[in-house]
C-alpha cells in the first residue's frame, strides 16, 4: 500500500474543514447532532449544510457520517426499531445534503432469547424502508451475545438477508480493528473472511484495543498503545485497500501521530 492511502480521522462536528486541515488530511468523520438521542440530525457548520457541502468541495476534503449510537433497526422492540428507522432516514437525508460519501451504521442486535434471523430480517426491512442516497456501511461491533454484526456468521446471515433487498447494491461494509478484535475475530484472515461474506470493504475504521482479544469490550486507544499486534493491525488496513478513518482518543496532533504509526508500519 501506498504512503498516499487515505487516512483520517474522527472529528468534532462543528467546523469539520477546520479540523481536517489541523490534521492534514483529506478525510473526517464526525456525528450530525446528538450520538445518544433521538431528536435527529442538527447540522452546527456555520452556514449549515449546503455551506459545509461547498467548503469540502473547495477544500478537496471528503466527508463521512457516523449515524447516532443509538440506532438499532435489527431489534424485535418496536419503540426502538421504528424510532430507529426514522432516524436512520433523517441522518442519510442529512448525509446527502452535505455531499458525504457515506453513511456509517451499527449493526444493531436482537435481544438475548430472541432467533438472530428475526433481526437479519429486520436489517431486510430496514434497507427497503430507507431511501438509500449515500452509501449505507454497517459497522461490525465489539460486544454483545445477540449482535447481528459481531461475529462472521452473524454478519453473513445480515448479508444474506438484505441481499435479496432493493437498495442492497448501496450498502456497504466498515471494518473497525478494535471491535474485531474485542468481538473475537482473528485479524490476520478479517478482510479476507468479511470480503467472502460482503464482496466489499468501503471504509476501515483504524484502532487499537485497550482490551484483550475477544473480550467484548469496545475501548479505543492510539496506535501502537493496545493490544492489536502491530503486522496483522497494518495488514487489515492493507489489504482492505479503503479509506482509514482513526477513532482514537485526541486531538490533531494525537491523531497525526497514529497517521505516522499507520504510514510507518504499512
Amino acid at each position: 500500500m501506498s504512503p498516499s492511502l487515505s487516512i483520517g480521522a474522527h472529528v468534532e462536528q462543528t467546523d469539520p474543514i477546520a479540523e481536517a486541515l489541523a490534521r492534514e488530511t483529506s478525510l473526517v468523520q464526525f456525528f450530525l447532532g446528538d450520538p445518544q438521542g433521538y431528536k435527529g440530525p442538527e447540522i452546527r457548520f456555520a452556514g449549515g449544510a449546503e455551506a459545509l457541502r461547498a467548503a469540502a468541495e473547495d477544500a478537496g476534503v471528503d466527508l463521512y457520517v457516523h449515524a447516532p449510537y443509538v440506532v438499532n433497526v435489527a431489534t424485535t422492540n418496536n419503540r426502538i426499531r421504528i424510532p430507529s428507522r426514522k432516524l436512520l432516514q433523517q441522518h442519510m437525508d442529512a448525509a446527502a445534503e452535505i455531499g458525504a460519501k457515506g453513511l456509517i451504521v451499527h449493526g444493531g442486535h436482537v435481544n438475548k432469547t430472541d432467533d438472530p434471523s428475526v433481526g437479519f430480517d429486520n436489517w431486510r426491512k430496514a434497507v427497503e424502508a430507507t431511501d438509500i442516497k449515500v452509501p449505507l456501511l454497517i459497522e461490525n461491533t465489539a460486544g454483545g451475545d445477540n449482535a447481528m454484526a459481531r461475529h462472521l456468521d452473524r454478519i453473513a446471515g445480515v448479508w444474506d438477508a438484505i441481499s435479496a433487498a432493493e437498495g442492497a447494491d448501496d450498502v456497504g461494509f466498515c471494518l473497525d480493528t478494535c471491535h474485531a478484535w474485542a468481538g473475537g475475530i482473528e485479524l490476520g484472515d478479517a478482510v479476507e473472511k468479511v470480503r467472502g461474506i460482503t464482496g466489499r470493504i468501503d471504509l476501515v475504521h483504524a484502532n487499537d484495543s485497550r482490551d484483550t482479544f475477544g473480550s467484548g469490550a469496545d475501548r479505543h486507544t492510539n496506535f501502537g498503545q493496545g493490544h492489536l499486534p502491530a503486522d496483522e493491525f497494518a495488514g487489515v488496513v492493507r489489504e482492505a485497500g479503503a479509506p482509514v478513518i482513526c477513532e482514537t482518543p485526541g486531538g490533531a496532533t494525537e491523531h497525526q501521530a497514529d497517521f505516522a504509526w499507520l504510514r510507518e508500519h504499512l
